[in-house]
């Protein structure tokens, strides 16, 4: 780890009086020359009556130039400069580092503004633009300057700076906008950005720019980034094909959909207009029509997209519909997570989509895994599972730990374990769906829809009972934030496209290992989606489980970032696991 120094911060009343103060008297001799005359990062906050903060964060060469810019210029431009001026409660706190210069300044902005938006206590963060810096001189001490900031501030409000771990934890977190993308996200999105404004130039509808990517290529960080940039240009006057523009991101997912909904909430943009800026694709398919089209669409998880009517949707293709109603339409694909029978697409379907795209410039693929914190070895070892059906030897990982358990009770006992560790922070219960369950009905003979091997018997996810206070904080949290839930066994259609420290997978009757390979078997699953036939195009009826068991597996044996801990139901499929392990533990 990199030595360096402590930083520097002051706190104080965010007023002309106490900047007078702060620059005459306040600050002690040794430290003045580092906050006045180099840069500094600051944060603006101040809290409501409903004990929920706003906040700003900023980075400048003159601190006292740059806050008497925004006490007397800003409010008289931007109503929330306006608000934080004329309250009684406003503060701020100004950092300052031996360090400093201005990449690092503007990357510790980014990072501050990435943490705070995903504090719980925050309703909303005032900045909107975001400034991740490339390699510069002090880079690499950029990790250990920002915990050291980070802890000195807890230090002084635990409320608005909550513990790194927990933060790390949240799904907003790591659908953050602010997130510093790799060079391969930055790439695709500067791409995706100019597809956009040379279809929009066009004037045409239904232009669809198709970015493909497996589990864990960062595929919703990029949306999340692009979406916000997107909205960003659209309200200034910097980019003339973009501004003014109506832009809208959809995802057929409620667990996502809320984390969306929060980001763009906390960021100040309005969700009350007739159709949401950020919403399920069946609504938006509602309420807009093919005679007005909307400029911009990104679609996040658009394998979730439903090609075939149902419920709501009166239409046969969502994406169709969609793109009937909008000039430009960026969607992420994979279709090894489709999960079910309205889902599905035809491969001929599919091939056209993708060839049309790749002939017009613009398809996208993704190959980075950034979501498994694992050697090349073990990543193969999950798609060696999933995609060739095959069961390889466990590879020795000193970064990832891959576990098969005797039985899901030990097992559930070393996920909640890890739950309790802050340092190792979130780890759930998943299974594949092989045992009932019915929305909003009791069973007849238990309390609960259950997870039952042997003498273990879990509450499937969104079951059991929660207080008020918990009620009230679990509106805008993803099922796995949620406290309760480590009681719970998560499923597909709690957990896709989420992220945990550690998942403990119960890999139900479903999956079996015959002849030297899995197998899936449909009898065994109760996935009524997945194994009841599908009607193709010439009106032929087919079973799909093979593909959609196999997608089902796939999604929840990439949920975990840092340990993934298994256990089969299936006597020769647990018996070839451990054996497996064992030729690890034996080398």
């Amino acid at each position: 780890m990199v030595d360096v120094e402590s930083p520097i911060i002051y706190d104080l009343a965010y007023n002309e009086i106490a900047l007078k103060e702060f620059k005459e008297n306040f600050i002690e001799a040794q430290d003045s020359k580092l906050l006045l005359n180099y840069p500094t990062v600051y944060i603006v906050n101040d809290k409501d009556d409903n004990q929920s903060y706003t906040v700003y964060v900023g980075e400048t060469n003159d601190i006292i130039r740059r806050t008497l810019e925004h006490l007397n210029a800003d409010d008289q431009v931007r109503d929330d400069w306006k608000e934080l001026k004329q309250s009684k409660t406003s503060q701020m706190y100004v950092i300052g580092h031996k360090h400093f210069n201005k990449s690092l300044t503007l990357d510790i902005e980014n990072r501050l503004m990435h943490y705070l938006l995903s504090v719980e206590g925050i309703k909303h963060v005032n900045n909107r633009r975001t400034n991740p810096q490339s390699e510069y001189y002090t880079s690499d001490e950029l990790e250990v300057i920002f915990s050291k900031i980070w802890r000195k501030l807890r230090q002084k409000n635990k409320e608005l700076f909550p513990l790194e771990r927990v933060i790390k934890d949240s799904a907003i977190f790591k659908a953050s906008p602010y997130h510093k993308l790799t060079q391969e996200q930055l790439a695709a999105k500067g791409l995706i950005i100019g597809k956009v404004e040379s279809a929009l130039s066009q004037n045409q509808v239904g232009q669809l720019i198709l970015v493909n990517g497996q589990a864990g290529t960062g595929k919703t960080v990029l949306m999340s980034s692009l979406f916000c940039d997107l909205l960003e240009l659209s309200n200034s006057e910097d980019n003339i094909l973009l501004s003014n523009r109506s832009i809208y991101l959809l995802v057929n997912h409620e667990q996502q959909l809320k984390v969306y909904q929060q980001i763009v909430k906390k960021l100040g943009y309005s969700l009350k207009e007739e159709v949401s800026i950020v919403c399920k694709p069946t609504s938006f398919i509602n309420h807009t029509s093919p005679d007005d089209p909307v400029d911009v669409v990104v679609i996040d998880e658009a394998h979730l997209l439903w090609t075939q009517g149902k419920q709501s949707y009166q239409g046969k293709n969502q994406l169709v519909d969609i793109l009937n109603r909008a000039r430009t339409v960026v969607v992420v694909f994979d279709e090894n997570q489709i999960l079910s029978r309205e889902q599905h697409w035809e491969e001929e379907e599919l091939y056209y989509l993708k060839n049309d795209a790749t002939q017009r410039g613009r398809y996208i693929e993704l190959f980075n895994q950034m979501r498994i914190n694992a050697s090349k070895e073990t990543v193969n070892w999950i798609r060696h599972f999933t995609d060739y059906r095959e069961i390889l030897p466990i590879p020795d990982d000193a970064n990832y730990d891959l576990r098969v358990f005797e039985n899901p009770t030990e097992m559930f006992a070393a996920i909640k374990q890890k739950a309790e560790n802050q340092e190792h922070g979130l780890s759930r219960m998943l299974a594949t769906f092989d045992w009932p369950y019915v929305d909003k009905k009791k069973p007849a003979d238990s309390e609960y829809w259950n997870v039952s091997v042997g003498e273990f018997h879990m509450p499937w996810n969104l079951q059991l009972p929660t207080t008020k206070e918990q009620k009230r904080r679990n509106k805008s949290l993803a099922w796995a934030e949620q406290e309760q839930t480590i009681d719970e066994v998560g499923s597909t259609f709690t957990i896709q496209g989420f992220d945990l420290n550690y998942a403990g997978v119960i890999i139900g009757p479903s999956v079996k290992y015959r002849d030297g390979k899995i197998v899936f078997d449909r009898e065994a699953s109760k996935n009524k989606k997945a194994i009841q036939r599908r009607e193709l195009k010439n009106g032929e009826k087919v079973y799909l489980s093979d593909t959609l068991l196999k997608n089902e597996l796939n999604v929840l044996l990439t949920r975990g970032v840092n340990g993934l801990y298994l256990f089969a139901v299936d006597p020769a499929l647990q018996e070839k696991l451990l054996e497996m392990q064992k030729l690890r533990m034996n080398k």
